[in-house]
């Protein structure tokens, strides 16, 4: 016999939210008996307690815990199959929402995303970008549908297909004294001004595969948002910056910047775009991934 069922769920997500069993009946348009009846049924049936009282709180028991977490997993997906099932239903493919966790590849994407979405006129793109370096949960818990990452994760419920490979170069600007080296060694950049994204030092390359394996760092470290005023930056000879070879190429024909070799052998990275198994074969999902794959850097 199947005693839990979705509005068990949303009844436990609402409480949590809302803060009360009042306030969670009014969220969901029950009246607070229905709600209080229906979660005392699911205790009973199920013989454990998903509450204790803190005065006029409402703490989860282990139990609740377990189940407020299975709610805030499946909830969101259950919304957005119902919204993608309308669509459906209208003849719309939907919304293919894409996570980005490669800050210097949002060029790349637009060349991407310009020609599919000629090819696909049904698909709306929505680039989300408040995901960096937490896209592998969003793409877990259906936030987003794709996401372009170069640190891929084993997951058996992820596929992660590699589109190309591209260098990590330090970018310095024209009359910097390491213009013209080969390369520069992590002992190097002891003195320097790095300007980076605004994310953790261990997600940057140049910090966990070039700086941090040899207890090594930067004077000191600059977060700037945007690609373009990073350059900049560099150009001006506030500091250096690490980028991929490609995007240095692109900037350099209205800069005067040079890349350099991180290290005698250069910083190699892939760019991967992961998805969810279970979409593998959603047409349209698949169209991109191979529009992808197939435009280079």
């Amino acid at each position: 016999m199947n005693y839990l069922e979705r509005i068990h769920l949303e009844i436990i997500l609402a409480v949590e939210t809302e803060g009360s069993m009042t306030a969670a009946a009014e969220s969901l348009h029950l009246s607070q008996s229905a709600l209080s009846h229906s979660m005392s049924k699911l205790e009973d049936q199920l013989g454990v307690k998903l509450w204790q009282r803190k005065g006029r709180q409402l703490i989860p028991t282990q139990a609740g815990q377990h189940l407020l977490n299975t709610a805030r997993r499946l909830i969101p997906q259950f919304v957005r199959t119902e919204h993608q099932l309308i669509q459906f239903s209208k003849g719309e493919r939907g919304v293919l929402k894409i996570g980005m966790e490669c800050h210097p590849c949002y060029q790349w994407l637009q060349r991407v995303t310009n020609p599919y979405l000629q090819d696909w006129p049904s698909v709306d793109l929505d680039i989300i970008q408040k995901f960096q370096f937490a896209g592998i949960e969003a793409l877990l818990a259906h936030e987003i549908d794709i996401i372009v990452t170069p640190d891929p994760v084993l997951k058996p419920e992820l596929t992660f297909i590699p589109c190309f490979d591209y260098e990590q170069v330090l970018v310095v600007c024209g009359d910097h004294p390491f213009k013209g080296s080969p390369f520069v060694s992590p002992e190097d950049l002891a003195e320097e001004t790095l300007f980076t994204y605004p994310v953790c030092s261990d997600r940057l390359d140049i910090f966990s595969h070039f700086l941090t394996p040899l207890g090594r760092t930067v004077k000191h470290q600059k977060l700037i948002e945007t690609t373009e005023i990073m350059i900049q930056m560099v150009a001006c000879g506030r500091g250096v910056t690490a980028l991929p070879r490609w995007l240095v190429n692109e900037y350099s024909e209205r800069y005067d910047i040079f890349p350099i070799k991180l290290g005698k052998d250069g910083l190699h990275k892939q760019i991967h775009l992961g998805i969810r198994q279970e979409d593998a074969q959603v047409d349209y999902i698949q169209a991109f991934l191979e529009k992808a794959q197939t435009t280079g850097s």
